[in-house]
């Protein structure tokens, strides 16, 4: 949010990005941007102003925990086993995902939803986990032809996917760890 906006302008941000933060925990990405007016106070123009589409209010809301990650994945990538950081990284972004409900649909690379806004989320985790897949590929521990993109679009396919089941971040993790291993029996 720009500095030079009115004082009640970055008051009413700050505000409703509070609100959006409960309403995403409880609804996910189907957090209603109308019950989020009426919460704040402030009509939905203004929510839409602030936020123009869906997934500018679920980037914002999940802003802190892709910095988090974006870290993570940092710290993770002087580590000697580099197929091990990687996975290590991309199990706690599942993890994420999970427990962040809405993270996984700002994650989503659908921009049928929402055209003109860049995913900054998925860019910026990009950006993070390029340098411990690049490495994994080097030390010949990862396939040569996977990129960070489909490894987040599997990751938040599997969020998606458990996100209604009785034990979500149990079904997520035996899911990510049967599409690392893959269908082969392990010997």
């Amino acid at each position: 949010m720009p500095e030079r906006q009115r004082a009640d302008a970055r008051r009413n941000f700050a505000r409703i990005l509070t609100v959006a933060e409960a309403e995403v925990a409880v609804h996910g990405a189907a957090a209603s941007l109308e019950q989020i007016a009426r919460t704040v106070g402030v009509g939905s123009a203004t929510v839409r102003r602030h936020f123009p589409t869906r997934r500018a209010l679920l980037e914002a809301v999940a802003q802190k925990r892709i910095e988090a990650l974006c870290v993570r994945a940092r710290d993770l990538t002087g580590r000697d086993d580099s197929r091990a950081a990687l996975l290590e990284w991309l199990s706690d972004v599942v993890d994420y995902c999970v427990r962040a409900r809405g993270l996984a649909a700002a994650l989503a690379y659908d921009t049928a939803a929402d055209p003109v806004h860049e995913n900054g989320c998925g860019a910026a985790l990009e950006e993070a986990a390029r340098p411990l897949l690049d490495r994994a590929v080097r030390d010949g521990t990862v396939a040569r032809d996977v990129t960070v993109t489909d490894l987040i679009t599997l990751i938040v396919g599997i969020a998606l996917a458990t996100e209604h089941h009785p034990d979500p971040a149990a079904r997520a993790d035996r899911l990510f760890r049967l599409t690392v291993a893959g269908l082969s029996p392990q010997s």
